[in-house]
């Protein structure tokens, strides 16, 4: 029997392209749930890194293919940031989160050793090939960084593939159709067309012979749905009016400034761009920086914004998806249900309740992710807007080979089929879901006010508190109660108890040095009050800065 070919680090080359990516001392990384993410102008090193780590996991798992993804998403222009995406387009293995911030903080004189260890404890077989395609947003900082990566690649002998400027779904859609390129779970062609090609397709089929869909505004941010949704728009034709607005992805700081999914959801009101644009009762929506947050959005007839955040997403497809199965003779073989966080809102978590099975998970994609894997069809979407719906393996199969029995069910039949080329399943993506939506209004023959009318947000509060050190607040219950600070949780249920309807909770941040406090109330002056006096509670038991950016407490 042959041996195996043992192949060693090329320890000189990764050192010399190491010695033109030196990390500052002073600086310390770490890989969250929306991987590295800081001011873009010191993320060099760590990019140079994440190019080698990247390699890694590709001989790590046999040659297959990982994604890396230069965004910042919703922050300002000056941030920027760096995520993994492994094979199946989902988010990178927990493990390896730890790896990335063990790896990114390494001194430059440790690096090498680090990286030796690495290699040895996860057993990396350094003969196996390695693959990587790799995307960027619009920001400025983005061609830097991109040659960072190109250098880690280059140093450990990585074959690297370039998607240029798209979004965060795309690279996902990307990865997941190379690495099921010729298998029975082929996921599409591995090209920005294949993607387009897919969507468009299975949405002229799901509105044909539907009335005529109105025109819809989108509010790119001013980032990369710019150009990506100009592309989708060709596809489409005529079946969806698209007006693109925030288009100017060239202007100094324009990206996600006074526009954007994030500032519609934090500020709950139009960006000023689209004012005197509406009609009362027209439909527009919001991409964030990196297209994969949706927030679409209407002005009544007294001229009151009213928002459609990921919560009525949620609602309105899930129950869509639910009827189309009993349509198709499959309520009792295909469960659906719907993952939320504590976010949600409770009216949003009482309306779904009644139909289909709900379960509350701690934020953060990758929990909401693997919980929706736990259903047959799992829709999950964050109240940022960010999410989408799970079809798994075994129900594919099932609607691809279910025999109808009527003509009704077959219709309903492949209506499903049709969604599940529609949905891009790897991530929340703002296009896919955008297209989902309209797919939902045009069959309900829903408007905008008659979609809002589907349940009555509770009013609603969201603070944040600086704090000295985050790490002291600890939470269960899916992050819906504090065990640490003691005893402050009692207090937060006691001030509750004041308010009709009164909920709140609060949770230490994921990326910054701050405390999260979440209220609500049915009156909006009570969600107000409410949160802020939890607000006090928190400053009161850390010594936390609550008048530090002020403008922040939306």
């Amino acid at each position: 029997m042959a041996s195996r070919k043992v192949v060693a680090l090329p320890v000189d080359t990764i050192a010399e392209y190491a010695a033109r990516h030196p990390k500052a001392p002073h600086l310390h990384f770490s890989y969250g749930t929306a991987g590295f993410r800081t001011l873009g102008v010191v993320l060099d090193s760590v990019l140079f890194r994440v190019g080698i780590l990247a390699a890694l996991r590709s001989k790590r798992l046999d040659g297959k293919t990982i994604g890396v993804m230069i965004t910042a998403s919703h922050n300002p222009e000056e941030d920027n940031g760096v995520k993994l995406v492994d094979p199946r387009g989902e988010m990178l293995e927990a493990a390896w989160e730890n790896h990335a911030t063990t790896l990114a903080n390494a001194s430059n004189e440790e690096f090498l050793d680090v990286l030796r260890q690495f290699v040895q404890t996860a057993r990396i077989d350094l003969s196996k090939p390695s693959r990587v395609v790799y995307g960027r947003d619009t920001r400025p900082t983005g061609e830097g960084l991109v040659q960072a990566l190109r250098d880690g690649l280059a140093a450990i002998g990585a074959e690297g593939r370039d998607a240029g400027i798209t979004t965060t779904p795309i690279v996902h859609y990307l990865v997941k159709a190379i690495n099921t390129k010729g298998t029975k779970q082929e996921y599409g062609e591995d090209s920005e067309e294949g993607y387009f090609e897919k969507m468009s397709e299975a949405f002229r089929k799901l509105v044909s012979g539907r009335a005529r869909i109105p025109q819809l505004i989108v509010d790119c941010a001013n980032g990369v749905g710019a150009p990506i949704v100009k592309k989708m728009t060709e596809y489409l034709g005529e079946t969806l009016p698209i007006v693109l607005v925030n288009t100017a992805i060239d202007t100094p700081g324009a990206l996600n400034h006074n526009c954007g999914a994030d500032f519609v959801k934090t500020r709950q009101t139009l960006p000023p761009s689209l004012h005197g644009m509406m009609k009362p009762g027209q439909r527009a929506c919001s991409f964030d920086g990196d297209a994969d947050r949706l927030m679409y959005y209407f002005i009544d007839e007294r001229g009151y914004f009213a928002m459609l955040d990921g919560d009525k997403i949620a609602a309105l497809v899930a129950a869509f998806i639910v009827d189309l199965a009993r349509l198709a003779g499959l309520a009792d073989k295909v469960k659906v249900g719907v993952v939320q966080t504590a976010y949600a809102n409770g009216a949003s978590t009482k309306y779904l309740s009644e139909r289909l099975p709900v379960r509350c998970v701690p934020t953060g994609v990758k929990h909401l992710h693997h919980a929706a894997e736990q259903f047959d069809i799992g829709v999950y979407f964050e109240a940022n807007g960010h999410g989408t719906v799970l079809f798994s393996p075994s129900t594919i199969e099932r609607l691809e080979t279910h025999e109808p029995s009527t003509p009704a069910q077959s219709t309903a039949l492949k209506h499903l089929n049709n969604l599940v080329q529609l949905i891009n399943q790897t991530v929340g993506d703002a296009l896919s879901d955008m297209l989902l939506v309209e797919v939902v209004l045009a069959h309900k023959a829903y408007s905008a006010i008659e979609w809002n009318s589907l349940y009555s947000d509770l009013p609603n509060r969201l603070v944040k508190v600086y704090v000295p050190n985050r790490n002291v607040f600890k939470t269960e219950d899916a992050e819906r109660r504090l065990v640490s600070p003691a005893g402050l949780q009692p207090k937060i249920e006691e001030l509750a108890r004041r308010y009709d309807g009164g909920r709140s909770f609060v949770r230490p941040s994921g990326t910054e040095d701050v405390v999260r406090v979440y209220s609500e109330a049915v009156l909006r002056s009570q969600a107000d009050e409410l949160a802020f006096r939890v607000a006090g509670l928190v400053y009161d038991e850390a010594g936390g800065d609550l008048n530090r950016r002020p403008k922040e407490f939306l």
